[in-house]
């Protein structure tokens, strides 16, 4: 199997961990795990320490506050990018992003992408167990990003996405202004400019069954400026 690393953020996840660490390490068996925590109140970063002891390919990195979704890829990529490994997966830690899916977005990447999006709005891909006002902002976001970027990527706010070392030495990391929401549509708008090969693939996203959502009003203002902020500084 490829080297490959699955970065989870994690903030207040203690009881989704554990089961979602043996889904990854059972779907794609030689990939290792890369959990980020911001010193979540709830002991998940106990409990993952606890993970990673009884486990060779679990790692845990302690980040001393919550300081947003985007700046914790950074740091995770950066990770990863320093000990070498070949493909790196950005996932949520709540099971919304099923592992087993895991495979064929490796082989994509194996055949020539550079970016594989696991996408909700291409051609057999959905949602599962969303209301309508979820449905109508994430569609409705990622419609509004793709106009006013230019860009044709149809789920440009997906959160599951492989990425191969190359494509992400190539946008600059370090220089990545979003945090939020907009990380990704940041993140996939750079990885075009840089003229690289994105892929989407079809994936059925379901919502969340235990904890609660991170999305919030300030998150969702911060991608409606951040996309204009984006094109009027250009890729």
């Amino acid at each position: 199997m490829p080297h490959a690393l699955i970065v989870v953020p994690t903030y207040n996840e203690r009881d989704n961990v554990r089961g979602i660490a043996s889904r990854l390490l059972a779907a794609l068996p030689g990939a290792e795990l890369l959990f980020v925590d911001d010193n979540s109140p709830d002991g998940t970063g106990a409990l993952l320490d606890e993970l990673a002891a009884a486990e060779p390919r679990a790692h845990v990195m302690h980040r001393a506050g919550k300081l947003g979704l985007g700046t914790a890829y950074v740091e995770g990529f950066g990770w990863g990018l320093a000990r070498g490994y070949d493909y790196l997966f950005e996932m949520d830690a709540d099971g919304s992003h099923d592992p087993r899916y895991l495979r064929q977005m490796v082989a994509l990447a194996e055949d020539g992408a550079d970016v594989v999006v696991g996408s909700r709005y291409v051609p057999g891909g959905g949602t599962e167990n969303w209301g309508l006002g979820r449905k109508l902002l994430s569609r409705g976001g990622s419609i509004y990003a793709r106009v006013i970027l230019g860009i044709d990527v149809r789920d440009v706010t997906a959160g599951f996405v492989c990425w191969r070392r190359a494509a992400l030495e190539a946008i600059d990391l370090p220089s990545i202004t979003s945090n939020g929401y907009s990380f990704q549509i940041e993140m996939k708008y750079r990885a075009i400019g840089k003229q690289l090969r994105v892929v989407e693939t079809p994936i059925l996203f379901v919502d969340r069954r235990v904890g609660q959502s991170k999305m919030s009003r300030a998150i969702v203002a911060e991608a409606l400026i951040q996309v204009w902020r984006l094109r009027l500084r250009g890729r």
